[in-house]
């Protein structure tokens, strides 16, 4: 290796471009910290099994799940749908984000998986699974059960909202992204390989195919990833209608995603390969990719909300009544300082957004605040929810933390264990040299 490899900054610039490590591949420490991820997820399973001998442990166990499910499925599809739509954009952030969004792409059929536990216990979660039949809905109202409101909707969603519908679509969305994370995935490493690599015909061959698969890919991910937060999620509520539900999610995801991949990037700049190619320039154009999903995010929002307030339906506030009334209030504005408000204030920050250590702290900490709107917007949704904030004897609440810590820290093992499965570097890639270049940004 060249000593150009073990300085940074004004010293790279008197020795011309810098040259790539001999090995690409991961280093070591994702080893370790795979290993880590490993031993979090155990331990968090263990101490959410003392929640399952209360009959609302078990209750707040299964939506923690969700939870968790929830969050690992937005870094596997949401890694597809970033990776698609760099490859339709192009510009040098894909080439240091493209082995992470590949990596959370392949983690797909783990996902898959997880859903399983969801579709066996559905009937706990969701009304519609609980209420199949018009007979039964007739029976759940006039015992109480449901509300003529739930009732008239169950009656009306049926269609789409039956188990059956359900677990076929929910297949049927894996099966889509799974094909297109497949190829992308495919043509990634075989773009590399081509024998022509490095040459402007294969740049253009490579780029055109991507591309090809991707524009196309890119609508098919969203109304994949509306099917499923609409079947999964929203229908928690079965009265709720929104028709930028999925676009929320949409966003959602790339604020999560985003977090989860630079956070990678910059935790491996330690380390060769990434430390060859991790520029401060980059950095920062990541930064600036993070604060547009986090003001995206905070748009469509409060669009939603506005929208809903000024109309004043009896039909749409009651899921806004719900998150804010008695001490849901609390989660609501921590929901508001978390997601949004800090990690705008503080993306703004040029300084902050080149600075290695806060960018780690602080896309953390966007992770953490993507899980706490996951909580509200699913946990204020069951009518046993306002017991929430009576701790003292209601301790199954933590199985919020515990559990899906356990779910994502298998996810993140499996996510860690894709990365190490190929080089960290495309190299058959036009944007390679121009990011060797030394470092011009002081």
């Amino acid at each position: 290796m060249s000593s150009g490899h073990e300085h940074n900054g004004h010293h790279d610039s008197h020795h011309g471009p810098k040259t790539l490590p001999a090995s690409l591949a991961a280093p070591e420490i994702v080893s370790a910290w795979r290993t880590k991820a490993l031993i979090v997820a155990v331990v968090a399973a263990l101490l959410s099994l003392a929640f399952a001998f209360t009959s609302q442990g078990r209750h707040h166990m299964l939506r923690a799940y969700l939870l968790g499910y929830m969050i690992a499925f937005g870094f596997a599809a949401g890694g597809l749908g970033l990776l698609m739509l760099q490859h339709v954009s192009g510009g040098k952030w894909g080439l240091l984000l493209r082995r992470p969004l590949e990596a959370m792409s392949r983690t797909l059929w783990l996902v898959a998986a997880m859903f399983l536990p969801i579709a066996f216990f559905m009937k706990k979660l969701y009304l519609w699974a609980a209420f199949t039949t018009p007979e039964e809905t007739a029976k759940g109202l006039a015992s109480g059960a449901i509300s003529a409101a739930q009732a008239h909707a169950l009656d009306f969603k049926r269609p789409m909202l039956n188990p059956a519908s359900v677990l076929l679509l929910t297949a049927f969305v894996y099966l889509v992204l799974g094909t297109f994370a497949y190829f992308v995935n495919k043509w990634s490493l075989e773009r590399d390989a081509d024998p022509a690599a490095g040459t402007q015909a294969s740049f253009d061959r490579w780029r055109v195919k991507l591309e090809n698969i991707s524009g196309p890919g890119v609508l098919i991910y969203v109304i994949m990833l509306t099917i499923g937060c609409i079947s999964w999620i929203m229908s928690l509520d079965v009265t709720w209608y929104s028709s930028v539900w999925g676009l929320k999610f949409l966003v959602g995801q790339g604020y999560g995603v985003l977090a989860l991949g630079v956070l990678t990037v910059i935790l491996l700049s330690r380390y060769e390969p990434i430390k060859t190619i991790m520029r401060t320039t980059e950095q920062h154009d990541l930064g600036k990719f993070m604060l547009a999903f986090v003001m995206l995010n905070i748009y469509l929002t409060f669009a939603e909300f506005l929208i809903i307030w000024s109309a004043n339906s009896p039909e749409e506030i009651p899921w806004y009544l719900n998150r804010i009334r008695g001490g849901w209030w609390i989660i609501c504005s921590l929901n508001f300082i978390c997601h949004w408000l800090i990690p705008f204030c503080l993306l703004l920050s040029r300084d902050l957004k080149r600075n290695k250590k806060k960018m780690i702290w602080l896309t953390c900490f966007m992770i953490f605040a993507r899980c706490v709107d996951m909580f509200w917007l699913i946990e204020p949704g069951f009518p046993d929810a306002h017991w929430n904030f009576r701790i003292i004897g209601n301790l199954s609440i933590l199985a919020y933390i515990t559990v899906p810590i356990a779910v994502l820290g298998v996810w993140t093992a499996y996510y860690l264990t894709q990365l190490k499965a190929r080089p960290l570097v495309n190299v058959n890639d036009p944007h390679l040299e121009e990011i060797l270049e030394p470092e011009h940004a002081h």
